[in-house]
């Protein structure tokens, strides 16, 4: 099992590569690709998910700009791709259930995976390890985020 660190009930992976800015994590897979998707922290500020948007497979992604974008009921906005790629497969269940993000972030609710045009110059400006877990950490202070209680909040409004 990953190490994963846990702050006010916020998971985060320190084996991924994280946007902080847009809440983005990104894994590289064996099979050279880099799975993306929205940490448990953007999940939580974000609320129930309620619809998403995703690149189709073999669209090519422009470094920075979105490869999907996510609907919650109370924000909309993209999910870019800090990995320059194409995309080569998207989790085709979030349509049927977007709430997959918020449920499980890290897994099931993956948003796509990409084959990467320049890997290594790409991953250089994403954070990794301790280092995003400070920033993370400092993030989750900033913004005063307790990801327990948003999904509670999530839960208790709509899965009644």
């Amino acid at each position: 099992m990953a190490e994963e660190f846990v702050y006010r009930g916020c998971v985060i992976p320190k084996e991924l590569y994280y946007d902080m800015d847009n809440q983005v994590w990104f894994r590289v897979n064996e099979d050279g690709t880099v799975t993306v998707g929205a940490t448990d922290v953007g999940q939580a500020r974000a609320g129930k998910i309620i619809n998403i948007r995703i690149k189709k497979v073999g669209k090519k992604v422009p470094k920075g700009k979105p490869v999907a974008s996510l609907e919650s009921g109370k924000w909309t906005g993209p999910i870019p791709a800090d990995i320059e790629g194409e995309v080569v497969e998207r989790n085709e269940e979030l349509f049927d259930n977007p709430e997959l993000i918020n449920d499980d972030p890290y897994g099931r609710g993956w948003i796509a995976k990409i084959k990467p045009t320049n890997l290594e110059r790409d991953l250089k400006e994403l954070l990794t390890g301790e280092d995003a877990v400070e920033a993370m950490r400092q993030y989750i202070e900033r913004e005063d985020v307790n990801c327990g209680e948003e999904r509670a909040q999530i839960s208790k409004k709509f899965y009644k």
